[in-house]
């Protein structure tokens, strides 16, 4: 009962990315975000959550794990309904931010609840693939519940669907889930926490202006700050008696490859995630709902492939398991090179299932190896760190690739006769269609058939670059584990 009331906030931050991809073209065409500013708004809440994660993870181990979490569930449901009715661009990535500081208390809490409530290893991994299939509901129920919503009310609903799921929590929560925390734990060092949290963002932000201006000197500075101000932090934990971050868990090799392959994975889907919705919609032509809909096999492939690995890994070498999971994957994403401007449903919807059958067993089994090495009293802490490999990863795969398929859409657009006369038809696709609206039928056409093919170009492209990363990840970690002598593989096997 305790671990379906832990599945309620995984269903619920799981939703509220994936309905905020099928929102996307409509808060664009209402709000007027630049492409910058759309990045943002997609992204700036994963990256609070990975900035904010090892502060909290370590926070609930000392104040107790169902604590933050209670905490964390009523500060996102006031924070869902300040985006909900933002009016703004910069509104709505403030309101972003807050939601990713309140989701930055509730992934590290269930899991850390999992690791204290389920200590035999079968029984966590299997604890551990439901949990993730938590997460792939809410992936699945999300573009359905948003494409209803959407259908018939305004953008800020899909925020508002959050409030009464966060209600349910704090009503249950006290009931069911029993409450963990360290009771030898030491203060929380606010500066390591300062520090984690502004160089995730320097780097982050840096990234962005680059994308939108070019790289320059500014970028430079930002970038490097980031960069080091990030060591200084991996130096600091190293003196700290109470460090944020445990670094002595990647003595091990397959804990460090265990992140790294999860970052990794996150870094290709996330990318690919926040480009699908927008094809189906705007160069498909589905309505939300139907776009919704097609998303569904997805997101029921994961489900299948979170509540199936436990019964793979249990008789196949793990690490052989992980590297033919992120072959799929490249499959997967080799296929959605195919898409084309036309509308290529088809080819969306299985390179979708492909990769999302993958990526299942790399989540799962990485999250296993991540948390089972930590002592169950720094659970919060190791927890932490496998959310953050997975938002950070995610996050800066939405910077990064989506900056170059926007790069891609700019380029093209630029030198479009139709789009000459409208900034936001050169930014987005989103703001080509809605530009399209004030147009003659035979303009309109131009620009929009202009826009699609230069959005899909992008979207090609950084599939691309997804199959070239997989195949160089899943190569690098055959190498790695097949050297490695670390005590978690060698037990799975």
């Amino acid at each position: 009962m305790g671990l379906g009331v832990i599945a309620l906030p995984c269903i619920l931050v799981s939703m509220d990315m994936t309905v905020l991809n099928l929102a996307v073209p409509h808060l664009a065409a209402d709000l007027g975000p630049s492409a910058a500013e759309l990045l943002w708004i997609a992204d700036v809440y994963g990256f609070m959550v990975a900035g904010a994660l090892m502060t909290m993870g370590t926070l609930g181990d000392r104040i107790g794990r169902r604590r933050l979490l209670l905490i964390g569930a009523a500060f996102f449901g006031v924070a869902s309904a300040a985006a909900a009715f933002a009016t703004s661009p910069i509104q709505l990535i403030a309101a972003r931010a807050l939601l990713g500081l309140a989701a930055a208390t509730l992934a590290p809490s269930t899991l850390s609840l999992i690791r204290n409530m389920f200590e035999e290893d079968g029984e966590r991994r299997i604890a551990i693939g439901l949990w993730i299939a938590s997460f792939s509901a809410g992936a699945a129920i999300g573009p359905v519940v948003g494409g209803l919503l959407l259908e018939f009310f305004w953008w800020g609903s899909v925020f508002l669907v959050n409030v009464p799921i966060m209600m349910v929590l704090l009503i249950l929560g006290p009931m069911l889930l029993p409450e963990y925390r360290d009771s030898n734990a030491g203060r929380l060092d606010v500066v390591s926490a300062g520090q984690s949290l502004v160089a995730v963002l320097s780097v982050v932000w840096g990234l962005k202006r680059a994308a939108e201006h070019g790289p320059d000197a500014i970028v430079g500075a930002a970038i490097v700050a980031g960069l080091a101000l990030g060591v200084i932090f991996l130096r600091r934990q190293r003196r700290l008696a109470d460090p944020l971050v445990d670094l002595e868990l990647f003595r091990s090799t397959a804990f460090s490859v265990a992140v790294g392959v999860n970052l990794a994975g996150f870094f290709f889907m996330f990318s690919i995630f926040f480009f699908v919705p927008q094809y189906l919609q705007l160069v498909v032509g589905l309505s939300p709902f139907e776009a919704g809909l097609w998303t569904l096999p997805s997101g029921i492939a994961f489900i299948a492939g979170s509540l199936l690995v436990p019964w793979i890994a249990a008789r196949l070498r793990a690490e052989r398991v992980l590297i033919a999971a992120l072959v799929v994957a490249a499959t997967g994403f080799a296929v959605l090179t195919q898409v084309d401007a036309t509308g290529s449903l088809a080819t969306a919807v299985v390179g979708s299932v492909a990769f999302s059958l993958g990526l299942t067993p790399v989540i799962t089994l990485t999250t296993d190896i991540v948390v089972g090495a930590a002592p169950p009293e720094r659970a919060g802490s190791a927890a932490a760190l496998s959310e953050t490999s997975n938002e950070l990863g995610g996050t800066l795969g939405i910077a990064v690739l989506g900056s170059v398929a926007m790069a891609v859409y700019r380029g093209a657009m630029a030198s479009e006769p139709a789009a000459a006369s409208s900034e936001a038809a050169r930014a987005t696709i989103g703001g080509a269609v809605a530009a399209a609206e004030m147009l003659s039928a035979d303009e309109a056409g131009a620009l929009v058939a202009a826009a699609r093919e230069a959005f899909t170009a992008g979207m090609q492209l950084t599939a691309g670059i997804s199959v070239l990363g997989l195949l160089a990840t899943a190569a690098l970690a055959a190498v790695l584990l097949g050297r490695a002598r670390s005590a978690p593989f060698r037990e799975e096997a």
